[in-house]
């Protein structure tokens, strides 16, 4: 799945820079949207991201491109792989990491993930 995001004046911090919290967390809704239509039957949080390193600095205006692709599954768990570039630079991924999340059930408690 891919997904897109603009960066706005909103999401700089006081450098005139993306802000690092900020692309987190369309890293974490964009892996989110994709689990959940992968497995539109279950309930995902997040787990953990394995890596934050931020490759090149991001300024307003970016339209950035977020590429997650499903890149294992356990019993509870599912791990996507997300890669975010600049569409408009060959410079390589400005940021990429692992996103797990688990299958849970209403109250919170770990469940096998539910068929595609």
């Amino acid at each position: 799945m891919e997904t897109h995001r603009l960066v706005l004046p909103a999401d700089l911090n006081q450098y005139g820079f993306l802000f690092g919290g900020s692309l987190l967390a369309w890293v974490d809704e964009a892996s989110w949207i994709a689990a959940s239509l992968d497995y539109p039957h279950s309930l995902f949080v997040t787990v953990g991201m394995d890596r934050v390193e931020f490759r090149h600095s991001v300024r307003q205006g970016t339209i950035l491109a977020i590429k997650c692709g499903r890149l294992r599954q356990g019993t509870t768990s599912v791990t996507y792989a997300v890669e975010v570039r600049d569409t408009k630079s060959d410079a390589g991924p400005i940021f990429s990491t692992n996103v797990t999340f688990v299958s849970v059930d209403e109250t919170g408690a770990k469940k096998p993930i539910s068929g595609e």
